[in-house]
């Protein structure tokens, strides 16, 4: 028996080709698919890396092999697929890797309605019946084979998703893409065909070897030309999507990335007008701006894990209209509580164009907290990343550090003095919070519940209080004094505990505090 360990992971097929796997295992893949979704048709896309198309085909020979009729949609982003899934009620299978390696590839399955396949949904049985036959061969292909036919979907797609949201009465915005030669050089122009929109293109040539950058926008590095081009050309706005498409990261007029918690807490407050009193889902590391934002439009918050089928997953339970995560997945009920980062984009376009004043003006509102380095999205044309994002912010953060250096989880006001409450506009008096140190932090002493979600051993904050300024993460790297590996190394507990933001992050080479996002 051939073992596919290494390539499925909790929620998706991903690996080497051809050296983890090929068209043949694609094959399996195939008929596994429909074996255990017991499907009897299904629709099938794939991306612009060079081995998409052989490995999407021979997917669907697996399940046209084993009874299913297979429509094959082409040439799609990831959330052009879920789109085909719901609007198809099919079960669904979508060729890409997203912003891996060109060597990479990769199955994101779903069932039909686009609901997520994950570990404990079908994909373990998926890959122990791929594994199977891989060491005993392919199953008997059943008495009558399934039709595989081609259909166009860009069209309908876009067409959706402009109806979710109303741009017809915005201003007239100039805004830069970036696809990465990914697939939202396929999708973009569509979506945005009749709109009030002057696009400039960037790397919009579907080249799955990514000759320019890396289709990962998570990365610093790969923001810089978008940064730029919106600098050259005086554009409103910036967006860049990753390869397949379905995440979505913005920059503003000045070329300053746009926390992506900062645009959940947009289209939360867009959706909520929408849809009075709605749930709205956020993972674990989101800014305190989401709720925060929630609670005073009227809507309630539920906090879930990181990963797409644990927050479709939990949208279906509680029925919530939105969910955003800190990576620029953005989940919609309307869209089938699947991820699209077209449709976040639409959002940021209608809230921009429907009023006068500039991005960042636009999202300082859902923008509350300083970001740590670790963070941070992207590295700014006019400060170092992680930094306050205005002058009056710096003057706000050292105002703070003068009176407590090591104060951590602070609201940080966006003007003026901290000695009081930012103006109604920005934020209520009720909600906002002075730059102090909690008074358990003062003592390490902070009281821990016994029972429950929060529940902890009393040894957690005085283990974080001798670790705090030993080491340092940023994005995620252990950094300062030398400790070894593995699981109880500095590394391992600060990332652990920061998480549940119990640890103030500091940058030892400043000697200045940053005050963690959440």
């Amino acid at each position: 028996m051939s073992d596919l360990s290494q390539i499925v992971k909790a929620y998706d097929i991903r690996g080497v080709v051809p050296d983890q796997w090929d068209e043949s295992v694609a094959e399996l893949f195939g008929a596994a698919f429909v074996t255990v979704t017991a499907a009897d048709a299904i629709v099938v896309g794939h991306d612009m890396r060079p081995s998409s198309p052989g490995l999407s085909r021979a997917f669907a020979r697996g399940a046209a092999a084993r009874g299913a009729s297979v429509t094959e949609i082409g040439l799609c982003s990831t959330d052009e697929l879920y789109f085909a899934s719901g609007q198809l009620d099919l079960p669904g299978a979508m060729f890409t890797a997203s912003h891996n390696p060109a060597q990479y590839n990769g199955i994101k399955m779903c069932h039909k309605g686009a609901a997520p396949v994950g570990q404990d949904t079908g994909l373990a049985d998926i890959r122990a019946l791929a594994e199977q036959w891989s060491g005993n061969g392919a199953p008997d292909p059943a008495a009558t084979a399934g039709v595989i036919t081609q259909r166009d979907v860009l069209a309908d797609y876009a067409g959706y998703l402009r109806g979710l949201v109303d741009l017809g009465g915005i201003r007239r915005l100039k805004v830069v893409v970036d696809a990465g030669n990914g697939m939202g050089g396929h999708t973009v122009p569509t979506v945005f065909a009749g709109l009030p929109l002057d696009l400039v293109p960037l790397y919009f040539e579907l080249d799955g070897t990514f000759p320019n950058h890396e289709a990962n926008p998570l990365d610093p590095k790969n923001l810089v030309d978008l940064q730029a081009k919106v600098l050259e050309t005086g554009a409103d706005l910036g967006l860049a999507f990753d390869g397949d498409a379905d995440r979505c990261f913005a920059v503003d007029e000045r070329g300053e990335p746009v926390s992506p918690s900062a645009i959940t807490a947009l289209v939360a407050a867009r959706e909520l007008a929408k849809h009075p009193g709605g749930t709205i889902i956020h993972n674990l590391i989101t800014s305190w701006s989401v709720p925060e934002v929630v609670a005073e439009h009227g809507g309630k918050t539920v906090r879930t894990r990181v990963g797409h089928s644990f927050i479709k997953q939990e949208m279906a339970r509680t029925g919530a209209i939105f969910g955003g995560e800190h990576s620029a997945h953005y989940y919609f009920r309307e869209f089938w509580n699947a991820d699209t980062g077209m449709l976040a984009a639409l959002h940021v376009l209608a809230a921009l164009g429907a009023q006068d004043g500039t991005l960042s003006e636009l999202v300082a509102e859902y923008d509350r907290y300083a970001a740590s380095p670790a963070r941070s999205t992207a590295p700014s044309p006019t400060r170092r990343a992680g930094w306050p994002r205005s002058a009056a912010r710096t003057r706000a953060g050292r105002a703070s550090n003068s009176t407590n250096s090591t104060a951590s989880r602070s609201r940080r006001p966006t003007g003026g003095s901290t000695s009081a409450p930012p103006t109604p506009s920005r934020c209520s008096a009720s909600t906002w919070r002075p730059a102090t140190r909690p008074p358990w932090r003062a003592s390490a002493t902070k009281p821990s519940p016994s029972s429950g979600p929060d529940a902890a051993p009393t040894s957690r904050v005085n283990t974080a209080s001798a670790l705090a300024g030993k080491v340092f993460l940023v994005g995620g790297v252990r950094r300062g004094a030398s400790h070894g590996g593995g699981s109880s190394s500095y590394r391992g507990v600060l990332g652990r505990l920061r998480q549940r933001s119990e640890v103030p992050c500091r940058a030892s080479r400043t000697g200045e505090p940053f005050r963690p996002e959440h």
